[in-house]
């Protein structure tokens, strides 16, 4: 699109100032991006033209359509945010420094012990020499793919920060993204997956949950394209080849219903809804049917006048065809979360086959297409102001934990399982409705509606039944939360092992609650976390000053302070702990040595630069998926494979025989030796095996020795879990300990 064409397409309520500043931003932006092209060769300023015509499509404000010409100069030209501030408004710059990507990553330091990028880059190098594999160029590059990651999450972050603030920066990312997965073709193939999956996971779902609906379909269907080439080819094939017989088919259909209507006196715009192939693909995958199946559910659009004429028109079809069960919703009389409205019905067409229907005025149809975009649509009227106010208030509210979370990472997963997760609509005894992920608990329902409630929560009753708190919410249920008098949240809500809370709102109140405690109390109860972990999971003589030095805490008593308030997570650092065990008894290698018999692996290890080897699980540190690995060449064994820091590999001298393995594609499970201590009861043998057979988890062996001296009927089982990684198997521990009557469980080391 040319300038021209930009300004011809601009929206009639634009003033001829608007117009004036719109034509000078694109002059500044031309000016700066003369010398630049794209990755296909045009000039990069198409580029600028072409997100500012999505933007003027949205009827956006002329300062959004002039911020989306300008967005690209702070970052990719020699123009400074001060520049734009002093020849245009203040709003636009901030609106182009919403979207602008972070050059160089800011530090977010629990310590001042890494004053620079540099010499944390160096650390690492050394530690990687320390541990002998990866080698130093490795592990540096490691950290610098980790590090732009990290810059790619700490970009959204600011970006999700700036549109919680004003709505017309994600306008104007998402315009930004969808011009660029138009013209994604022309970068390499593993950017194309990168960019494409990144727009699946974040900017489509962003779309769909401001009910921007033209933007999420492309979105979906061209991430789809790149993501799953050959998937997204077949549908489309298949697509293409019934196109005409589909046309002439829904033409009939179109005609018939127009005429239904007309007979009864309701004016109509009837269109058939378009088949988007990312949706036929996950209708094909939730339903598990191949595309015929999916292919011949039709669908068709009817605008009507106003509301009445919307339920007038429900009656005429439901009493010309039968409705399917099931399928009717009313989203007029109980909006979406998202403010989406419309009526939804499906029914048996003359044909036998299936027809669905959705029903809706043109303001609802708007509002469908462009969501909260469709504001500026209306200039006139303060009632659609009003609701315009009310869509920021709910965005925001979806946001309104954005500033408590500093790690970059964690914000984006946050994003993706509060914002953008399939949701569950849950009554509170008054019958207000609150709106949670799917997955959702008790708990995180308890903190939505009040965090005092959250803290005090000690049950809670679904449609007037008690249920644990681990319970996940499904659509339509009536949620009581039982409360304490007083009190706080449990440090076990915070363990993901347990299930117990879902959404970041409610880990941050429970995270800022402990904040609060005293800061020895928190020391304290870091330290009883962090000792139970490592005897649960069989590791001794870890050096914690060093644990604490890498993990970017200053000290270990910092270390302590974060486990507490769940900043930092004993799932997470359960992979770190394992890789720094080391065996005070300094046992040597000994094929007889008792305990967990090495698993024959080949087909799970991958040997550098050798194909079929023979691979044999070392029995004196018993290595699973998730720990670092070397292998050690043995004369008519193949290779065993050793953790790097098991001390009986460090001690070996033949250094010369050590090769570089690591973990392939797991084709089978690890074994590992468990032993629970429990007080005897009926039904505790069913329960342990249940469990464990929930868990995904083949168990090996299993020895009990029941004592009854003093009456204690003390239970002790020593099992064998076959486990595929060290995270299955710290989930295993955590839901067997709470086992009733269970005392401890851990894992156990051979000899």
């Amino acid at each position: 699109m040319t300038i021209d064409e930009l300004m011809h397409s601009l929206p009639e309520y634009y003033t001829p100032a608007d117009r004036e500043q719109i034509l000078r931003a694109y002059r500044v932006a031309e000016r700066a991006h003369q010398d630049q092209k794209r990755a296909s060769g045009e000039p990069y300023i198409n580029h600028c033209v072409a997100v500012a015509s999505i933007l003027a499509d949205m009827s956006v404000p002329a300062a959004a359509v002039a911020a989306g010409l300008l967005h690209d100069t702070v970052e990719d030209t020699t123009i400074t945010l001060d520049d734009l501030r002093r020849d245009f408004q203040d709003d636009i710059a901030r609106m182009v420094d919403g979207v602008t990507k972070l050059t160089q990553l800011p530090r977010v330091s629990r310590g001042d012990q890494h004053p620079n990028e540099e010499a944390r880059e160096v650390e690492m190098r050394q530690i990687a020499e320390r541990r002998g594999v990866p080698s130093p160029e490795e592990e540096a590059e490691n950290i610098a793919r980790s590090r732009r990651r990290d810059i790619v999450s700490e970009t959204l972050r600011k970006t999700f920060m700036a549109m919680g603030d004003d709505v017309r920066v994600v306008l104007i990312k998402l315009a930004d993204r969808l011009h660029n997965m138009r013209t994604l073709g022309y970068m390499p193939e593993h950017k194309r997956r990168r960019i494409a999956q990144e727009t699946l996971d974040i900017f489509a779902p962003l779309a769909n949950r401001l009910g921007i609906w033209q933007i999420k379909w492309e979105l979906e269907d061209l991430g789809f394209r790149y993501v799953n080439p050959e998937k997204y080819k077949e549908i489309a094939t298949n697509l293409a080849e019934r196109r005409t017989d589909r046309d002439r088919e829904m033409e009939t259909i179109v005609e018939r219903l127009q005429s239904i209507l007309l007979q009864s006196g309701i004016q109509t715009e009837i269109s058939g809804r378009p088949k988007h192939i990312y949706s036929i693909y996950r209708k094909m995958i939730r339903k598990g049917v191949p595309f015929d199946l999916v292919h011949d559910v039709r669908g068709v659009r009817i605008v009507v006048r106003d509301v009445p004429s919307c339920y007038t028109a429900l009656g005429v079809i439901h009493t010309t065809w039968r409705p399917i069960p099931g399928e009717f919703d009313d989203y007029i009389a109980v909006p979406k979360d998202n403010f989406y409205q419309s009526l939804h019905t499906a029914v048996v067409y003359d044909d036998g086959r299936t027809l669905e229907v959705q029903i809706r005025t043109p303001e609802m149809h708007q509002n469908a297409e462009l969501g909260i975009a469709a504001h500026w649509i209306y200039k006139e009227g303060t009632s659609r102001d009003d609701a315009y106010e009310r869509k920021i208030l709910w965005f925001r509210s979806l946001m309104d934990w954005r500033q408590d979370v500093q790690d970059a990472r964690e914000f984006v997963d946050s994003l993706k399982s509060d914002v953008f997760e399939d949701r569950v609509y849950v009554f509170t005894p008054k019958g207000d409705i609150i709106d949670l992920p799917s997955g959702s608990t008790p708990i995180d329902f308890a903190y939505h509606v009040h965090t005092d409630i959250g803290h005090r929560c000690r049950g809670a009753k679904i449609n007037g039944k008690l249920v644990s708190l681990d319970y996940s919410l499904k659509t339509g249920e009536k949620v009581e939360i039982l409360t304490a008098k007083r009190g706080g949240p449990s440090r076990d809500w915070l363990n993901p092992n347990l299930g117990l809370v879902k959404t970041q709102r409610a880990r941050n109140k429970i995270r800022q609650w402990f904040l609060k405690q005293a800061r020895e109390q928190n020391i304290g109860q870091g330290r009883t976390q962090l000792e139970k972990e490592l005897h649960r999971l069989g590791l001794t003589g870890v050096n914690l000053e060093q644990l604490a030095h890498e993990l970017d805490y200053k000290s270990v008593e910092d270390m302590y302070v974060a486990i507490s308030c769940g900043e930092l997570t004993l799932v997470r650092i359960g992979n770190h702990l394992m890789q720094l065990e080391e065996d005070e008894e300094g046992n040597k290698f000994d094929s007889r040595q008792t305990g967990v018999p090495g698993r024959l692996a080949t087909d799970s290890i991958s040997v550098l630069g050798l194909k079929g080897m023979l691979t044999v699980m070392a029995r004196c540190c018993n290595p699973v998926p998730g720990d670092d690995i070397v292998g050690y060449i043995t004369r008519g064994r193949g290779v065993t494979i050793h953790r790097v820091d098991c001390p009986n590999a460090l001690r070996l001298m033949e250094r010369e025989r050590f090769i570089r393995v690591n973990w392939g594609q797991p084709k089978t499970t690890y074994p590992v030796a468990v032993r629970i201590k429990a007080y005897d009861r009926d039904g505790l043998m069913r329960d342990v095996s249940t469990l464990v057979a929930n868990e995904g988890i083949n168990l090996g062996q299993i020895k009990a020795d029941v004592s009854h001296d003093h009456k204690l009927n003390l239970a002790i089982f020593d099992m064998i879990l076959e486990v595929k990684d060290v995270n299955q198997l710290a989930r295993a521990l955590t839901r067997l300990e709470a086992l009733p009557n269970v005392m401890e469980v851990h894992r156990v080391r051979p000899g």
